[in-house]
């Protein structure tokens, strides 16, 4: 994986494979403290100590396609070549929280990728699942929560196209406003 919205796709995947109705995915861009942490936290079935250690490993998976669980590796690899960490807890009957903070401007840090692609799929290919998203730079954010878009649709399912394209827009309107403040913040 090259850019961290492919890590987050995966793992909000897991999630769902889990069993989870909500995963909330954070971001969270530090520039005073150069750091960029994700977070991506669900209520699915949740792990025990064993099968946390067991999904570090990259010879260990849960999946019957393949033989091995590269996705948690690689992410902790990413994390660690920019001085960063991987943390996760989980909670039988519960849920999982995977939290990975990376250097924000170390030279090896994946780029964040495309994100508002990520998220589409994830909104299109899990109806039935709410995603809360949250995107932090400095003090300023962005959120964007299923739940209250399904709120206000009158029965229409969360993947219909034009609704899809609709949810998009929201996005990259958020995104480019979270940007602009970034870039126009008074500077030390």
């Amino acid at each position: 994986m090259l850019e961290l919205a492919d890590h987050i796709l995966d793992i909000s995947e897991n999630s769902v494979r889990a069993g989870a109705t909500l995963v909330t995915i954070t971001i969270n861009e530090d520039v005073d403290l150069d750091v960029l942490s994700i977070e991506i936290e669900d209520n699915g079935k949740g792990m025990t100590e064993g099968e946390i250690e067991k999904a570090l490993d990259p010879f260990y998976t849960t999946k019957k396609v393949r033989r091995v669980g590269l996705g948690l590796p690689m992410l902790a690899n990413a994390a660690e070549m920019t001085g960063g960490h991987l943390e996760l807890s989980s909670t039988p009957g519960k849920g999982t929280l995977l939290k990975a903070t990376f250097g924000l401007t170390h030279f090896d840090r994946q780029p964040l990728g495309n994100i508002i692609k990520t998220l589409i799929i994830l909104i299109a290919g899990n109806s039935t699942v709410d995603f809360f998203y949250k995107h932090r730079h400095n003090g300023s954010q962005f959120k964007l929560d299923t739940r209250e878009i399904r709120k206000e649709i009158d029965g229409l399912p969360i993947n219909h196209p034009a609704l899809l394209k609709y949810i998009r827009g929201v996005i990259e309107e958020g995104l480019l406003e979270l940007k602009q403040g970034a870039e126009s913040a008074p500077k030390d």
